[in-house]
């Protein structure tokens, strides 16, 4: 008797690693993809190595590693985040692998929680690297093992590509056995395979180009690309990964007769193209972010003569950016094929009434947390260094300090402290303060502390310690004394580091202490050369989940006179009453005692009981 459960695609994807006998698995965490080691992580019982790395480009190389000694490695990521591993992704396309190693790269479509909407369909065409893309949290579960079993059969890394929608989706997902036969670490010495000097890497890229064959067969009668061919219709539908499910539900929504070629592999399955392609006049591909698939649609057709009609991204009306859903791939079939609306399912009647149902909800532009250290960091910030000044800033929760007037530039991972120390060489004379989290800058940040005090930048680096990775999902990393599952380890001193780096000025400040951070700021700003401004404070989800807690504040209304001074901090638990011209406190108080610090008039206080 089977076993279902109900579970997130990423918990999905994990238990495929563990019924695939994944033995290490290492990653970085970045949304959409974290919850992938941190279910891992947190199994009681488990007879596999699991790791988070300081970054993507670290992490690759552990699990190429141990793929190099023969073993099952995983690694994991978003889609940014193998920009920063690229280096090696390239390079071991030309070594290979003797174990097994899978490529977790989460895709986000529509930005939910990234700077970009990167394909890393495209890196699997760069480093002519197979990548395997699920339509369902089932499939991407199923094909972790498979992708085991390729990536051993043509000694290559394969990239597993799973999107938001993917990851995070949930649905009752269907448990295989575990695969017990682990193979042991067993290294083997080939010069000329894993040393990649130009010599060796002539000869493996021709052995790459080679492959390609290879792979191309083993992909092209795979069970992730499937073709149904309707030889009463002249229109054929092509789609990739999450689209197919949104492609074939919009031909049932229309009530159409197609042909359809389900794709779930890459490279694309050329001969089931080609088939399609016999029996249609027209193809229509579905796929989110670049035209990869369609790209290789008109290719095929121009090889072979073909006189079918390909409608896609290209030439539209197929939506270049953002997500795909049933609806626009409805609305395009419509478009497509003449059709004047979509057809209303024969449940619903046609009087039913669509827009009646529809409601427009209020904007919920995202806000520091009540209490976030952050806050009270970017007040005293401004009011040092002014508004004029340049506040280049990082990924993390800190970016939203974007609604202080204190995040000018936010590029990648580590940049703040690079993108700061380039202005101020080019000559910029007005100040420059970039903030940058903990995490962040054990990830990527120390190279550009290094670099900037070595080449004399006149720039403040403030780094935003919150004790915790809290963008992605409260993550540890070195500065916290703990492992992925929880063992103690050492604990990485920031300040002892920025010393390390050669930094003079290094100040460690509670945010919360507005008085005594503004002082060490002010020190900062006049210090000439790169000053480190160190603002340590528990990340106030993290300190409620440890059990800290702290009385919340109330507003005495007779000494209140409406300056507004706490109400400009942002913090979501102050409010301001427009009649009565007073401020007041929500419960959603955490009692870090800023606002009351800021107040001038002695309104603010700790609630008593």
């Amino acid at each position: 008797m089977s076993t279902r459960e109900y579970m997130l695609g990423n918990v999905a994807i994990a238990r495929g690693i563990v019924e695939g006998g994944g033995q290490v698995i290492s990653g970085y965490p970045g949304t959409p993809s974290s919850e992938i080691i941190g279910t891992l992580a947190g199994m009681k019982e488990r007879d596999f190595y699991v790791e988070w790395s300081v970054n993507e480009k670290v992490a690759f190389e552990v699990a190429a590693g141990a793929a190099m000694a023969g073993v099952r490695s995983v690694v994991t990521m978003k889609h940014v985040g193998l920009n920063v591993a690229a280096d090696p992704l390239m390079t071991l396309a030309y070594t290979g692998v003797k174990g097994s190693m899978i490529i977790i790269v989460a895709d986000d479509p529509s930005c939910h929680s990234s700077q970009n909407e990167q394909d890393t369909r495209r890196y699997s065409q760069f480093s002519l690297i197979p990548c395997l893309d699920p339509s369902t949290p089932q499939e991407a579960k199923d094909m972790i093992s498979y992708a085991f079993e390729l990536s051993n059969k043509v000694q290559m890394p394969v990239i597993f590509r799973p999107t938001t929608r993917i990851s995070h989706g949930k649905s009752d997902v269907e448990l295989g056995s575990v695969n017990e036969n682990k193979p042991a670490a067993n290294f083997q010495k080939e010069l000329e395979r894993w040393v990649m000097v130009p010599k060796n890497a002539r000869v493996q890229h021709i052995h790459l180009l080679e492959l390609q064959k290879d792979i191309l067969a083993e992909l092209e009668n795979s069970p992730w690309n499937e073709l149904e061919i309707n030889k009463g219709s002249t229109l054929g539908v092509i789609a990739s990964g999450i689209a197919s499910v949104y492609a074939k539900e919009a031909i049932i929504k229309q009530g159409l007769n197609a042909s359809f070629l389900k794709i779930g592999t890459y490279p694309v399955p050329e001969d089931k193209i080609r088939t399609l392609m016999e029996n249609v006049e027209r193809i229509l591909v579905f796929e989110e972010m670049e035209p990869v698939v369609e790209e290789q649609v008109r290719i095929i057709a121009q090889q072979t003569g073909a006189s079918v009609e390909v409608i896609g991204k290209m030439q539209g009306p197929v939506p270049r950016v953002f997500e795909l859903n049933t609806d626009i791939c409805a609305d395009v079939l419509a478009e497509v094929l003449g059709l004047e609306r979509t057809a209303v399912p024969a449940d619903v009647g046609e009087d039913f009434d669509y827009d009646a149902c529809r409601i427009d909800l209020p904007m919920r532009p995202p806000v520091m947390c009540p209490g976030c250290s952050h806050r009270a960091t970017f007040h005293v910030m401004k009011k040092v260094y002014g508004k004029n000044a340049i506040f280049p800033s990082d990924i993390g929760c800190y970016t939203l300090g974007i609604q202080s007037g204190t995040v000018d530039t936010t590029l990648c991972m580590g940049g703040s402290i690079t993108v700061a120390s380039g202005m101020y060489q080019a000559g910029e004379k007005k100040p420059i303060c970039c903030s940058i989290g903990d995490s962040t800058f054990f990830h990527t940040g120390m190279n550009g502390l290094l670099n900037a005090i070595y080449n004399k930048a006149d720039i403040t680096v403030t780094i935003v310690d919150n004790r915790i990775t809290a963008m992605t999902g409260h993550q540890p990393n070195p500065g916290m004394g703990k492992t992925a599952t929880g063992e103690p380890t050492v604990e990485v001193s920031l300040e002892a580091l920025c010393r390390g780096l050669g930094a003079e000025f290094v100040e460690v400040v509670d945010p919360y202490d507005l008085e005594q951070t503004e002082e060490v700021f002010k020190r900062a700003k006049g210090y000439k050369g790169t000053s480190v401004v160190i603002t340590r404070q528990y990340c106030i989800i993290d300190a409620k989940r440890a059990g800290i807690r702290r009385k919340p504040f109330t507003v005495d209304a007779e000494k209140c006179v409406g300056c507004r001074l706490c109400v400009n901090l942002g913090c979501p638990a102050i409010e301001f009453d427009t009649k009565t011209k007073k401020a007041s406190i929500n419960n959603m108080c955490t009692g870090c005692g800023v606002c009351s610090r800021m107040c001038k008039f002695d309104a603010i206080s700790e609630v008593k009981k």
